[in-house]
């Protein structure tokens, strides 16, 4: 596919994904590498126009610029998208909020502490990213060390060959103590993301160093 098929491909889908109001992004493509531009109303939007782009064939690379610009209400102050934090925090049945500090800064949202496992982590930063007026997450909370698991490396061998959306043989997974490193190439940037989800469902990983080439 070209750049200029590739380009309309990928404003076809933006406007497709219902989510996200694509009227004020544009897309340029230079060898099947992405360069997304202008500015959203939430920062839900700016992930979603990033996730769409990536599940695109042909898609080798994203850089994206997209702006956010979030309507402002009494509700967009710091003090008050703090306090929404925290709320959709603690109604989350998946999320152990007293463990997770909010701080808010000219609507960028920084999580803090320590949760068990990696969907945590991500669920938590799921949770505060859709809210009205943020403009950014900084998402820094740390895993809990947990039992060292020696067959790791087996168990996300084992996973991978189980997914019929990746070619295991492609993929090559490295483990020092808990870091986990895959190498090798996949096809689709979802086809990086299944690997990566494989590697943190073992218990005992705290890192996961995505090397996987698209190929």
């Amino acid at each position: 596919m070209n750049d200029l098929s590739l380009r309309q491909s990928i404003m076809d889908e933006l406007e497709f994904q219902p989510e996200i109001d694509a009227a004020n992004i544009g897309v340029t493509v230079d060898n099947g590498v992405v360069t997304l531009t202008g500015h959203v109303k939430s920062y839900a939007q700016k992930v979603s126009a990033e996730r769409a782009v990536k599940s695109i064939k042909g898609v080798r690379a994203v850089a994206e610029e997209i702006q956010v610009r979030p309507m402002k209400s009494a509700g967009t102050a710091d003090d008050a998208i703090a306090s929404r934090a925290l709320n959709i925090l603690t109604w989350s049945s998946d999320i152990p909020e007293q463990d997770i500090k909010v701080i808010v800064q000219k609507g960028w949202i920084t999580l803090e502490g320590e949760v068990d496992w990696q969907y945590q982590k991500e669920t938590a930063e799921m949770a505060v990213r859709k809210l009205s007026g943020v403009v950014g997450v900084d998402n820094r909370l740390t895993l809990r060390p947990q039992v060292n698991v020696e067959d790791i490396q087996r168990r996300i061998e084992e996973a991978l060959k189980r997914n019929a959306e990746v070619d295991a043989q492609e993929i090559h997974v490295k483990v020092e103590g808990d870091v986990v490193k895959l190498e090798g190439k996949v096809h689709l940037w979802r086809e990086r993301k299944i690997a990566e989800r494989a590697a943190w469902s073992v218990p005992g990983v705290r890192q996961v160093d995505d090397h996987l080439r698209i190929a």
